[in-house]
């Protein structure tokens, strides 16, 4: 007698063996009878042989017959008592020939039923690396694809959820082509097919003219009549409002680079700024608060509660925040431009509050006296103080849970304003770290060595990034000290004491990487034939 040990799954034996499956030692015993026959390679069912005797062709279809007979709950119940007296490789057997017909092609079964939109939507949320192999399937699926404009889906889809995708659909002027229903004026699907390639292109290359520092650099020289610096700036598409050491507001024009108009009206240099469609609001070191109509110019409100300067202010939602050399922070409700009322002081620095950020969760404030105070937006109680800084801090932002802070100390601390513990300490800067920025990459800090420094966020983060690698690029034009900052995907806009507004333009860079000028704009415009 010999013995072979095989896994319970083998599907092949000899013929004329007898088999006995041992569920329990997970084994087949098979005892070798006749040595002389030849060996069948079949599979196990097939070596079943039927015994020539008895009526089973009539019985079968007795049963078959019956089985139609039944309702589908019945039928089930039956196949299932059945299946449970099988054996082990009966299942088996029984899974291999299920297999292939479980398997259903629903992307192309679905416009055959007069669903093609249910289709449709189902790949509309595949990501480009599987709407590419979904294209690849069938000519049903990339018919599917192509009538249904997916590939112009995922681009709006990530123009709607991504600013630099946004910011390059207004740029490169494939905008128009976007957000349209089915018209002969929009290109077809094979138009944003090819396009999806050349966006990923122009991310990639301004993302390495970030990390690289290529840029197209403009100046404005602000040519101030006496005091010469710009403390305050802010911009959009169209425009950069700038606030002067000789007391003025200068509207400037982004594209020709023209002064618009001039407010004036401090007594003081305009320290302070923010704007949006409807009004200007600046602080001076006149003391006061001065709110202007944006379009006209003309003073709509003026705000006397500081004893000395006011260094900055935020605004959003019907609310304002300013801050003092005063050492105090007054909360204001704004129910208009002109009605604008008082609604707490909050008292706790014991030095000059250069700076102060809020959301609807929390004010947070921060100080000569080395503290970054947070208080509730809502009740305006204190919260809690971040301690770490050395020195006086100069600049602050908040934004969810970070606060990232810019020090006398030279140095730059991100924070988590929950527990206030300090997530990491940045240095690089020279002297005095007066203004900084942050987005959901990157870092900007400006300090009065006339230098802007650019950070790596997400390694900033990450504890066991080296600190050697978390600045990304220092960028050295300004001839003195950097007052302010702002920044997007595209480009950074810097003041400085040297009394001039540069704009750094990583989007638009001379092939032959000459920083002055701006080269032409790349545009992706679909013609019809």
């Amino acid at each position: 007698m010999v013995f072979v040990i095989v896994k319970q799954h083998f599907k092949y034996v000899y013929r004329n063996c007898k088999v006995q499956l041992c569920l329990e030692t997970k084994c087949l015993s098979i005892p070798v009878q006749n040595h002389s026959k030849k060996r069948n390679n079949g599979p196990v069912v097939g070596s079943r042989k039927r015994p020539s005797e008895g009526n089973y062709e009539k019985e079968k279809e007795h049963c078959i017959a019956l089985f139609d007979q039944w309702s589908e709950a019945d039928q089930v119940e039956f196949v299932e008592r059945l299946i449970s007296r099988m054996c082990h490789y009966q299942h088996g057997h029984i899974n291999s020939y299920l297999k292939p017909m479980l398997q259903r092609d629903f992307i192309t079964a679905l416009p055959a039923q007069g669903l093609d939109h249910i289709a449709e939507n189902i790949l509309s949320f595949l990501d480009a690396r599987s709407l590419c192999a979904a294209e690849l399937v069938c000519k049903e699926w990339q018919r599917v694809i192509s009538e249904g404009m997916l590939w112009k889906k995922l681009i709006e889809r990530m123009v709607r959820t991504d600013p630099l995708w946004k910011g390059l659909s207004e740029r490169h002027q494939w905008e128009k082509y976007l957000f349209k229903n089915r018209t002969s004026e929009i290109p077809p699907n094979s138009y944003y097919h090819s396009l999806y390639p050349k966006i990923i292109q122009d991310i990639e290359t301004i993302e390495a003219n970030w990390r690289c520092g290529r840029h197209n650099l403009q100046r404005i020289q602000c040519r101030s009549e006496n005091s010469k610096g710009v403390y305050c700036l802010q911009y959009d598409d169209d425009k950069i409002i700038s606030g002067l050491r000789d007391n003025s507001i200068k509207i400037w024009d982004k594209q020709t680079l023209e002064c618009l108009k001039v407010l004036t009206g401090h007594t003081g240099s305009v320290l302070c700024l923010q704007y949006d469609e409807r009004v200007i609001v600046t602080g001076s070191s006149d003391s006061t608060v001065r709110v202007w109509e944006v379009t006209t110019g003309e003073v709509l409100n003026t705000l006397i509660h500081h004893n000395e300067a006011v260094l900055h202010l935020r605004f959003a939602n019907g609310l304002m925040v300013t801050c003092s050399k005063d050492r105090s922070i007054a909360v204001w409700d704004m129910a208009s431009p002109t009605d604008i009322s008082l609604r707490r002081v909050l008292v706790g620095h014991r030095a000059a509050v250069n700076v102060v950020d809020f959301d609807d969760k929390y004010i947070v404030s921060a100080s000569g006296d080395r503290t970054i105070k947070v208080w509730s937006t809502s009740t305006c109680e204190f919260v809690r103080t971040l301690n770490g800084h050395k020195r006086g801090i100069a600049c602050l932002q908040y934004r969810d849970r970070l606060v990232v802070s810019g020090s006398s100390d030279n140095t730059i601390r991100l924070w988590d304003i929950e527990c206030g513990a300090c997530l990491r300490v940045l240095e690089g800067h020279e002297e005095l770290v007066r203004c900084i920025r942050f987005d959901n990459k990157r870092i900007v800090s400006g300090a009065y060595d006339g230098k802007i420094k650019v950070w790596d966020l997400q390694a900033a983060l990450d504890p066991r990034a080296p600190a050697s690698t978390l600045c990304l690029r220092t960028l050295v034009e300004h001839s003195g000290r950097v007052f302010r900052l702002q920044f997007d995907e595209f480009q950074i806009i810097s003041s400085s004491h040297d009394d001039t507004i540069l704009i750094w333009d990583f989007l638009n860079v001379s092939p032959n990487g000459q920083s002055e000028g701006r080269s032409p704009s790349r545009t992706y415009t679909y013609i019809s034939r």
